[in-house]
C-alpha cells in the first residue's frame, strides 16, 4: 500500500493496471510498418499508417485524461511531483543531444567535409573545383558533376529576423502568464497564455511561407547538397517542435480555462513552459549559425 503525507495525500502513487502502454505500443507499430511500406511502394502502407496515428493520438488523449483526473483529485504527492520534474528535465536533455547532433553536423559540412573536398586528390579529378560554403553553383561547389541543380542561399532578413521576434516575445508573453499564476491572477494568465499560442501559430505560418518562398523563387530544396539538406532538417525538425510545443501551451491554456492549476501547484504549466523555453534557445542558435553565418 502507499504511504501517505499528514494531509492525505499519497506520498506514492501506483497506478491501477492499464492497457495505455500496449495501446500507445501498437499505434507506433502501425505508424512504423505502414511509413515503411508507403515509402516502398506499397499501397496499404498509407492505411496503415494512418490507423497507427489514429490509435497511438488517441491512447494518448486517453493516458493523459486520466493523468489529468488522478492530479485534479489530489493522488499526486511530492514525489510525484519531483519525478515528473526529472522526467521532463531528461526529456528536454534528450532534445538538446538531438539537435546538437544536427548542429554537429552542420559544423563538421563546413570545417571538415567540404574543405577536404578540396584536396589535392579531388583537384586531380575536379580541377575547376573550390571547396567553398555554402555550396550554390556546380563547379565552385560541393557538386562538381552537377548533380546539385543551382540554388540560391538564405539571408537572416526579413522572415528568418521576424520569426525571432515572433518566438522571443513569446518567451516574454509565456513568463508573464507564469508570473501572473504564481500571483493568483487567473484572467491575466489565461490572456497572456493565448497570446502565446498566437504567437507560435504566427511562428508557423511565417515559416511555411518562407518554405514557399524558397523553394519556388531559390530552389532550395532538401536535396540540394549538404546546405539544403542541413538547412531542412535544422529549421524544419525545429518547426516540428514549435508545434508540439504550440498545442502543449494550447492544452495547458484550455486545462486553466477550467480552473486547473494554482499558485502552488502547477508543473504541468511549468513543464509546458520549460519546453517552450528551449525552443526559443534552439531557434536563436539556428538563427545565428543558419542564417548570419
Amino acid at each position: 500500500m502507499p504511504s501517505a503525507t499528514t494531509t492525505g495525500t499519497p506520498h506514492y502513487f501506483v497506478p491501477a493496471p492499464s492497457s495505455h502502454p500496449v495501446m500507445a505500443s501498437l499505434g507506433l507499430f502501425f505508424v512504423i510498418l505502414g511509413a515503411s511500406q508507403w515509402i516502398n511502394g506499397a499501397s496499404w502502407g498509407v492505411y496503415a499508417l494512418a490507423f497507427g496515428m489514429a490509435l497511438w493520438l488517441f491512447t494518448l488523449f486517453r493516458w493523459f485524461s486520466e493523468s489529468v483526473r488522478e492530479s485534479e483529485g489530489g493522488l499526486y504527492g511530492y514525489k510525484i511531483d519531483l519525478s515528473f520534474r526529472w522526467s521532463m528535465s531528461w526529456f528536454i536533455f534528450s532534445e538538446v543531444m538531438f539537435f546538437g547532433a544536427f548542429f554537429t553536423a552542420l559544423w563538421w559540412a563546413r570545417m571538415h567535409s567540404v574543405p577536404a573536398l578540396g584536396g589535392l586528390e579531388n583537384a586531380l579529378l575536379w580541377p575547376d573545383f573550390k571547396a567553398v560554403w555554402p555550396s550554390v553553383a556546380a563547379g565552385a561547389t560541393a557538386s562538381p558533376a552537377d548533380i546539385v541543380e543551382p540554388f540560391q542561399t538564405v539571408g537572416p532578413f526579413w522572415l528568418p529576423t521576424i520569426n525571432t521576434a515572433l518566438l522571443l516575445t513569446s518567451g516574454v508573453t509565456m513568463t508573464i502568464a507564469h508570473h501572473a499564476l504564481r500571483a493568483g491572477h487567473r484572467k491575466q494568465t489565461i490572456a497572456f497564455m493565448w497570446l502565446t499560442v498566437a504567437l507560435g501559430f504566427t511562428f508557423l505560418c511565417v515559416q511555411g511561407y518562407e518554405y514557399a518562398h524558397l523553394y519556388s523563387e531559390l530552389n532550395l530544396k532538401l536535396n540540394s547538397g549538404v546546405y539544403g539538406s542541413t538547412f531542412y532538417m535544422l529549421t524544419g525538425f525545429h518547426g516540428f517542435h514549435v508545434f508540439v510545443g504550440m498545442l502543449m501551451l494550447l492544452f495547458i491554456t484550455l486545462r486553466l480555462q477550467k480552473g486547473h492549476f494554482t499558485a502552488d501547484k502547477h508543473f504541468g504549466f511549468e513543464g509546458a513552459a520549460w519546453y517552450w523555453h528551449f525552443v526559443d534557445v534552439v531557434w536563436l542558435g539556428l538563427y545565428i549559425l543558419v542564417y548570419w553565418l
